[in-house]
């Protein structure tokens, strides 16, 4: 027998599932700059709470003003002045290609060039072959025009999504502190009608692999950068501290230092200067590089321990997920399933 109370409760679970399916579509194109919004105002809480609200005697709204101010210092200004210095080398790159292409190319090959082991002979008959013949310059020049043209739509597209992505990071975080500790009450009730003392103990533990994922993975980016920078200051190599930005961004990627280092060993050596070339591969090898063997481990001791496996498929699946955002969102998912899948299995260890 059907009760009178259950088409009424049945309406009532229809009706909170459907709102729940609106929400997350209406927020289903933002979820990556929110969910990271939620990401560095954990990690920043305390710091945020603890130091500058007493300063400011308690003061919500200036005081996110000012946060909001001091992140866009640190995240939305240097990814503008990256932009424009990479929209600045396309153009010098198109300065330097134009002549070649309206008068010619030379016609022997750089030497450095038809000099490489293997391939340097079929190298340089080809760029004898291309030089030779006008028609074949405009026939390679063609071919080259259009994945050019889309290569720097992609890349413009990218850039555009990531600044609008960081914008809406840094308008989410300032209601994040204003509303600070109604939101962090809010999730303390919550974990707590969830799951008692044990779900007050997950959100803790959560917390904690946040800060843990992002001090590693930012901590040892900025090492990296900074050192590079360095580096490419003493090689005096151009645009030092663009290359310093680039390895920066790219050192949160597993492979990405030594595209910046190798790629300026291969400059100096085109340039001749092979004493420096051997100077910046020793110094990307045994400097650059191992910073991420040394420094990350002791950044990710602060929080969760994480294996670098999980901390590569993280920030690779994030970024075909997430875009840009997901180079932080990725690691600090997988962080935390992995610790909810170890305390699972702990729990089914010891019934």
């Amino acid at each position: 027998m059907i009760e009178e109370q259950d088409p009424k409760r049945l309406a009532q679970i229809a009706l909170v599932v459907l709102m729940i399916v609106g929400c997350v579509a209406v927020l289903l194109p933002f979820i990556g700059a929110v969910l990271f919004a939620f990401v560095v105002w954990v990690c920043t809480w305390r710091l945020y709470a603890d130091r500058l609200l007493p300063v400011l005697g308690g003061r919500d709204t200036l005081g996110a003003s000012l946060m909001t101010l001091a992140l866009v210092l640190v995240m939305l200004l240097p990814t503008i002045f990256l932009a424009g210095s990479l929209a600045n080398g396309a153009d010098k790159l198109i300065d330097f290609l134009k002549p070649h292409i309206e008068h010619g190319m030379p016609v022997n090959s750089p030497a450095w060039l038809s000099g490489l082991p293997f391939v340097g002979s079929e190298i340089d008959a080809t760029w004898h072959r291309i030089a030779s013949s006008r028609e074949e310059l405009n026939g390679v020049v063609r071919q080259l025009i259009v994945p050019a043209r889309r290569f720097a739509l992609a890349l413009g597209g990218i850039a555009a999504n990531g600044l609008l992505q960081i914008a809406l990071v840094l308008f989410v975080v300032f209601f994040l502190y204003r509303d600070g500790a109604a939101v962090s009450h809010a999730l303390l009730v919550g974990s707590r009608k969830l799951g008692g003392d044990l779900g007050e103990h997950m959100l803790e533990k959560a917390r904690g692999t946040v800060v843990g994922v992002m001090l590693g993975i930012v901590g040892t980016a900025a090492a990296q950068g900074a050192v590079a920078t360095a580096g490419f200051l003493i090689v005096g190599v151009p645009a030092a501290v663009l290359l310093g930005f680039a390895t920066f961004f790219l050192s949160m990627i597993p492979v990405g230092p030594p595209l910046i280092w190798g790629g300026v060993a291969a400059w100096l050596y085109s340039e001749g200067q092979i004493g420096w070339a051997i100077f910046m591969v020793l110094y990307g090898l045994f400097v650059i590089s191992s910073i991420d063997n040394f420094v990350k481990p002791i950044l990710m001791a602060r929080g969760a321990g994480l294996s670098i496996l999980l901390i590569a498929l993280g920030v690779l699946g994030g970024v075909l997920v997430f875009g840009f955002i997901g180079i932080f969102l990725g690691p600090v998912l997988l962080a935390l399933g992995e610790m909810l899948l170890r305390r699972w299995i702990r729990e089914e260890i010891h019934p």
